[in-house]
């Protein structure tokens, strides 16, 4: 039996044995699908670190400016992930995730002019993040400890494919 075959005599064993679960009356377990690796993770990183100092443009989505959302497409799109164009929509992405748990890669998102979240920014580790902040400014890397953010910080995500 080749490789492929084995694969595919798996999943319709596992295709069988949810079915009998199910019909048993328990629920079948959802499927998960794998998270952003850390090899991705690390080259998105990468990826956004090569942008500091670039500087904010509302609506741009290109090194010669960055608004948030805008840096969060430009920094995926370099590894093969697509990603909305505006926060709201990216904030609906992938998996939540708690303060406690995030992790480099995810995006973390704050409530910052209005209710809900409205800024995005994309974690280097647990406590620091990048990100275009505002007009005037450039992308920078800033911590989730600070009282600024800490107190704006509403939830990060993890996208999944």
């Amino acid at each position: 039996m080749t490789p492929r075959h084995a694969i595919r005599s798996g999943l319709g064993v596992l295709a069988i044995s949810i079915g009998l679960t199910a019909c048993a009356g328990q629920q079948p377990r959802p499927v998960i699908v794998p998270a952003i690796d850390k090899p991705t993770a690390a080259a998105v990183v990468r990826t956004a670190e090569s942008m500091l100092g670039k500087p904010y443009r509302l609506g741009g989505t290109l090194p010669d400016g960055f608004d948030c959302s805008g840096l969060v497409v430009y920094v995926f799109a370099r590894q093969g992930w697509e990603v909305p164009r505006d926060v709201k929509r990216q904030a609906t992405v992938g998996g939540k995730v708690a303060r406690t748990g995030v992790r480099a890669g995810d995006l973390v998102f704050f409530t910052t002019t209005a209710p809900g979240p409205t800024h995005v920014a994309i974690a280097i580790d647990r406590n620091r993040f990048i990100h275009a902040p505002k007009r005037g400014a450039v992308v920078r890397i800033e911590s989730l400890q600070t009282a600024y953010w800490a107190k704006r910080f509403l939830y990060g995500r993890r996208l999944t494919r």
